[in-house]
């Protein structure tokens, strides 16, 4: 195993990945604000500081944990949960669902602004400034932007799974008639089960990888 490759690696991903998880958290938190509840906000969660959403396990060990072991081909981590509750809202099915669609539309908007930047400011920058600086700044940078691309998108996807608590659940949840709705919501408490078993005999790979063709070829357009 290269050390010295993995804490390079490392460097270029972890700041991507803390933004990533942070904002998304921090979108479900203001998306709900707006929609009439204050509770995340009352909680000092709609906040960019990192200290307020850390999870020492989902956002340090887990991601941790997985890049030494895929050797940095995979990366997942997640944030404390943003609180919210839904009683505050005039329409909670409709308006949970809204919340929730917030933390991945977030991550695609990052992706599609990394994409920008990478375009039309960094790699146009290279053509002006020294091999030196190219080396030492710009390809860092490009190796950033492309990490956070795919960080961001591999994040969204994985939170559509439409099984709650993940976005995904939350999300159909709000699209499917009453009935159905409650029955999906049953699966609540065992989701993460769920979830886990999905990935672990890789059956989450069937949702999630058309998830991430179908994202990367439209920020690919952009």
């Amino acid at each position: 195993m290269d050390f010295t490759h993995i804490i390079r690696q490392i460097a270029i991903t972890a700041v991507p990945i803390l933004i990533a998880i942070i904002l998304h958290e921090v979108a479900h938190g203001y998306v709900a604000y707006k929609l009439g509840d204050p509770t995340a906000k009352m909680l000092g969660r709609l906040t960019l500081n990192p200290i307020a959403h850390i999870d020492m396990f989902g956002t340090i060990i887990i991601p941790l944990l997985l890049f030494v072991f895929t050797n940095g081909q995979f990366v997942f981590g997640y944030a404390k949960p943003v609180p919210i509750n839904p009683y505050n809202f005039k329409n909670p099915k409709r308006d949970m669902a809204i919340s929730a669609a917030g933390g991945p539309a977030t991550n695609i908007l990052l992706a599609i602004l990394s994409v920008l930047f990478l375009k039309y400011a960094v790699i146009p920058a290279s053509a002006f400034v020294s091999d030196d600086v190219v080396a030492k700044v710009i390809k860092p940078m490009v190796m950033m932007l492309t990490a956070n691309v795919t960080i961001n998108v591999i994040l969204a996807s994985f939170n559509l799974i439409p099984i709650p608590p993940l976005d995904g659940g939350r999300v159909l949840m709000g699209l499917l008639p009453h009935k159905q709705a409650q029955a999906l919501g049953k699966l609540e408490p065992f989701g993460m089960i769920i979830v886990l078993i999905l990935v672990m005999t890789g059956m989450a790979g069937y949702i999630i990888m058309p998830l991430i063709r179908l994202f990367l070829g439209l920020i690919d357009m952009v």
